[in-house]
């Protein structure tokens, strides 16, 4: 079992992964079971909403939300694309589940001492937008949706009228966020076993997508880099024992649009019992 010591300058990043987000509910699981809180948590995309839930103390939201449900809804795939314009059923997912079936407990997230940044990338510029936002529950749900909007298979978002979308475009994995805030104590939640690497070439932009966004364009064709170049990074800093990874160990079998809930369930273990073997200490 490796140690983790907990400082004022602990960070908590974690990745997206569409599906594969279900690990990071495993993750997040298992630190509320052990009452481990950090003082800075950012989030991106499916970890913008898993921080959520870990931020307002509602354990098992994750894996309900993103297991159980999906059994019940099937939410997520072509159809919901060719019905509503989107790869998944965002009425759903971000007002019907957090009004109706498994509320947020947003007075929890209001209380909440530690800091919470959900990341988007902002589609006129490029560039990663960081928000942090607790007593606004219509906003808080208009940033994480906005973080959690693919490029391609969903429609832009908006955050205070500005144009947004999927966070991890601009900054998949910011840990440099966590450092540039001071927070040099980061532990990264990859949903990615280790040595995965994006392919190395530039994401194709078909021309008639996001004609008004020309550094959007850009920043989606630079993605695969820029995600490599993060986890070098990762990596070297890991090697060098300056931060802690909690990833899976066997490769992912998980697709980010994965329906088959017992490969879902495999992974969110798979999480839970990663975590179970970093001792946590409070320094």
């Amino acid at each position: 079992m490796s140690k983790y010591i907990l400082t004022a300058k602990s960070g908590l990043i974690l990745e997206g992964g569409g599906m594969r987000g279900v690990f990071t509910c495993g993750v997040l699981d298992n630190l509320m079971d052990r009452g481990v809180r950090f003082p800075y948590t950012i989030g991106v995309s499916a970890g913008a909403c898993n921080g959520l839930s870990y931020m307002s103390g509602q354990r098992g939201r994750g894996k309900f939300s993103n297991i159980d449900l999906l059994e019940k809804y099937r939410y997520i795939g072509i159809k919901q694309l060719l019905l509503k314009g989107n790869i998944m059923d965002f009425e759903l997912l971000f007002h019907t589940f957090p009004e109706q079936i498994i509320p947020y407990h947003y007075d929890v997230l209001a209380q909440c001492e530690e800091h919470f940044e959900m990341v988007t990338t902002d589609c006129r510029t490029g560039r990663a937008c960081y928000f942090e936002e607790k007593h606004n529950p219509k906003r808080v749900i208009d940033i994480v949706k906005a973080s959690s909007s693919l490029p391609f298979v969903s429609p832009i978002s908006y955050v205070d009228g500005v144009p947004m979308l999927d966070g991890g475009i601009a900054d998949s994995i910011p840990l440099l966020r966590a450092r540039e805030l001071g927070y040099d104590n980061n532990l990264v939640v990859l949903t990615r076993n280790k040595g995965y690497r994006k392919p190395h070439k530039p994401t194709t932009v078909p021309p008639f997508f996001y004609r008004k966004y020309p550094y959007l364009r850009e920043a989606i064709r630079q993605r695969n880099a820029l995600y490599n170049e993060q986890v070098d990074m990762v990596e070297r800093l890991e090697a060098e024992g300056k931060l802690t990874v909690i990833r899976p160990i066997k490769p992912i079998t998980v697709d980010r649009m994965e329906r088959d809930t017992d490969k879902l369930l495999d992974l969110y273990n798979e999480g839970y019992n990663c975590a179970a073997e970093i001792d946590f200490i409070k320094g």
